[in-house]
């Protein structure tokens, strides 16, 4: 009864602190967002572990996000294999699949975010993911990561190889001192921002 009681707070505090970031993350300045977005984008393509990878899994950026779809297409220009996220209506899980042009073989999902249309999804196998860039609406110091509330990247998340790296991407004004955190959520491994 207590840790429901418990459990029910921090579900209470994440919908206030979602509500507050989203309303900050849409009433951005499309210039601005652009600009920091390629901010992230720089400091994303500097890392080691993106330079390694050979392959790496991106969110497709919606309703103010750090915009990916400019870091998608040169990911691919530049020879790795690349997958997003596929919300198939039914399914809890998210199917991450391979893409070669962003433009031509994505569309609006059940969720109104772009993914690939079905007859273009290929699935990627978990083990075969070097680096995952993962989207949040707030993160803190400790690399905790709120969601939109559906708990897709969270299951997916689990069930990815020790050895892929995670990267959340956020402006600045996503970070907060504290995510209120329950035991399944999971946190990344780095965070890129444009501080």
């Amino acid at each position: 009864m207590v840790t429901e009681t418990i459990n029910n707070n921090i579900l209470r505090e994440k919908q206030k602190l979602r509500e507050e970031i989203l309303k900050k993350l849409r009433s951005q300045d499309r210039e601005e967002l652009f600009k920091k977005s390629l901010l992230i984008e720089e400091k994303l393509f500097e890392l080691e572990e993106f330079k390694k990878a050979r392959c790496v899994i991106f969110y497709v950026s919606f309703g103010g996000e750090v915009h990916t779809h400019r870091m998608i297409d040169e990911s691919i220009q530049m020879g790795k294999l690349v997958g997003v996220p596929c919300v198939i209506e039914g399914k809890e899980d998210l199917v991450i699949s391979l893409i070669t042009d962003r433009t031509r073989q994505l569309e609006r999902g059940p969720l109104g975010i772009k993914q690939p249309k079905v007859g273009e999804i290929k699935p990627i196998q978990y083990e075969d993911m070097d680096l995952v860039v993962v989207p949040g609406v707030a993160f803190d110091a400790n690399n905790n990561r709120l969601g939109r509330g559906k708990g897709y990247y969270d299951r997916f998340l689990k069930k990815l190889s020790h050895k892929t790296t995670t990267a959340g991407l956020c402006f600045d004004f996503q970070i907060t001192e504290s995510v209120p955190a329950l035991p399944d959520d999971i946190p990344v491994r780095m965070l890129l921002s444009n501080a």
